[in-house]
Order: structure tokens, then sequence, then C-alpha cells
């Protein structure tokens, strides 16, 4: 079995139409406060290839506990409102890693 002690979450964002570029750069450029967090195992942005806007924010976590702890913290709090203005619809989905079937570089 997969590493169980990874903690995934999944958000799917819903763009204000005609912002996805600056979103982009707006998430890029705060990326830190996330991949900087010492329980963070890595994170990506994926544009849907079949919903206009529609944008997947994933990122692994070293358990639940600590990504609820940085869920929490006032660091994220301002990392959301940095992005809040481009957001028209948003959802979030945790799960556990069972599998890890990924090549290795």
């Amino acid at each position: 079995m997969g590493d169980q002690t990874v903690f995934r979450v999944m958000l799917r964002m819903q763009i204000v139409p005609g912002k996805e570029e600056e979103f982009e750069k707006v998430w890029y450029s705060i990326g830190d406060v996330v991949h900087g967090h010492p329980a963070n195992r890595g994170q990506w942005l994926l544009r849907s290839t079949e919903e206009e806007s529609v944008y997947y924010i994933m990122s692994d976590w070293a358990d639940e506990p600590r990504f609820r702890e940085f869920e929490r913290s006032e660091q994220h709090l301002r990392h959301r409102k940095k992005l809040h203005p481009y957001r028209l619809h948003g959802s979030m989905a945790s799960m556990r890693v069972v599998y890890d079937m990924a090549k290795s570089a």
C-alpha cells in the first residue's frame, strides 16, 4: 500500500472569466505560503481542459492535523484574501493516498 501518512487536499475554483492569467500570477507569487510550510509535501495548480475558467489546486501534507493547523493560521487567511477577488465559486475535498504509483524522475 501507499504512504498513508500523506494527506491530500484538492480545491476546485471557478475563476472570474477574463481574470485567469492574473489569478495564475497571483497564485504563483504567493505559493511559498503553502510550499514553505514544514508539513507541506508539494502543491500544484492545474487548469481544467473541460470547463472554462476552472482550476484545481492540489496540495500534499504530512498529516491532517498539521494541514488543519495551517488552514486556520493567520498566514493562510492572508493568502486566501489575495485570491478571493478572482474566485466565483469554490469547493474543497480532502483525502488520504492509498496507493502511490508515481514514477521517480
